[in-house]
């Protein structure tokens, strides 16, 4: 009787043998030519995943040039990978901008400016303000926060802004 070929590589039995066959082989394979660091270990179950993915469309005979095709093929990318992340590392972040010095200085006295109008508000006023323009927050939702009227809201924080404009125009 003659042995039937095997056309594919499906059969639990016939894949197991080609892993228990190949497996060590081709870490061995990917550890030699690229190391520890990539973890060939991994890249050889990738490789076989790949093989029982695809066992209908693999031959037998082909198994062994697939994985190990499959395998060098993972390693590449993630070789290529670690170079792209090495060149990101070594890019220094640009130390300098647009603006002149200039205008650097000034934006540092009006923040200065700033700060010190805040400082002269009322806690009421600078309280509501800040709600409103850092967080965000509408007057309705100042007023349910600080158990308040919207129009007393609203008169806090046009206040605030009339205070700001004139201690900023004097300093």
């Amino acid at each position: 009787m003659e042995k039937q070929l095997q056309e594919h590589i499906c059969e639990e039995r016939l894949f197991s043998s080609i892993f228990n066959k190949y497996s060590k082989d081709l870490h061995n394979f990917l550890y030699y030519r690229y190391g520890e660091l990539l973890n060939p270990k991994d890249k050889v179950q990738e490789a076989f995943v790949k093989l029982w993915e695809n066992c209908a469309k693999i031959s037998p005979d082909k198994a062994k040039s697939f994985v190990f095709t499959t395998a060098n093929n993972l390693m590449l990318n993630d070789v290529a990978h670690q170079k792209v992340i090495l060149k990101h590392q070594q890019t220094k972040p640009k130390m300098h901008t647009n603006e002149s010095p200039e205008f650097l200085m000034q934006e540092t006295e009006y923040m200065d400016k700033l700060q010190k109008a805040l400082s002269n508000l009322t806690e009421a006023q600078r309280e509501a303000f800040m709600m409103n323009r850092v967080e965000g927050k509408r007057f309705k939702e100042i007023a349910k926060i600080l158990d308040i009227s919207t129009k007393a809201v609203e008169k806090r924080i046009y206040g605030a802004l009339e205070k700001l404009r004139q201690d900023i125009k004097e300093l």
